[in-house]
């Protein structure tokens, strides 16, 4: 295959998969902040509609995964990155804290964010606040190193 085939191909499957991803959180209320803070609240009006999300999404995922390890390219000949054989640290653990508070404060997490930006403008702050996180983390670990 030619290499500018090659970058079709290759952008026609992240399109198609992004459209993909941005349809099942649409569909599942993933863009929707009330619908995520309901499923959190465990001790008030607990929405358990997401756990299904959740519980469909893993197994498939889990699936792929799998098929993918077998794999050391993808289907349009991209070699496949290996996974990182990285403990979990540190700094694991305050990322995952900090993206958790985030995420149980406001409903967002990046993916939905994006996609809420034209439903829903509190999507813009929840974006503005990550971009300045992202920033401060780059800052911050260049200083480290």
């Amino acid at each position: 295959m030619s290499t500018a085939r090659q970058s079709i191909a290759r952008q026609g499957i992240a399109l198609v998969a992004g459209l993909l991803f941005g349809l099942g959180l649409a569909v599942s209320g993933m863009v929707n902040p009330g619908k995520v803070l309901g499923f959190l609240d465990i001790f008030g009006r607990w929405d358990p509609s997401l756990a299904g999300v959740m519980a469909t999404a893993i197994p498939v995922t889990a699936v792929f995964y799998r098929l993918a390890a077998r794999r050391r390219t993808s289907l349009t000949g991209t070699p496949l990155p290996s996974l990182p054989g990285r403990p979990i640290d540190r700094n694991l653990v305050i990322g995952a804290l900090l993206f958790g508070m985030g995420w149980g404060s406001v409903g967002f997490c990046p993916g939905p964010a994006i996609e809420a930006l034209v439903l829903d403008g509190r999507a813009w702050v929840f974006i503005g606040a990550m971009a300045a996180g992202m920033l401060v983390h780059t800052w911050a670990s260049g200083r480290q190193g």
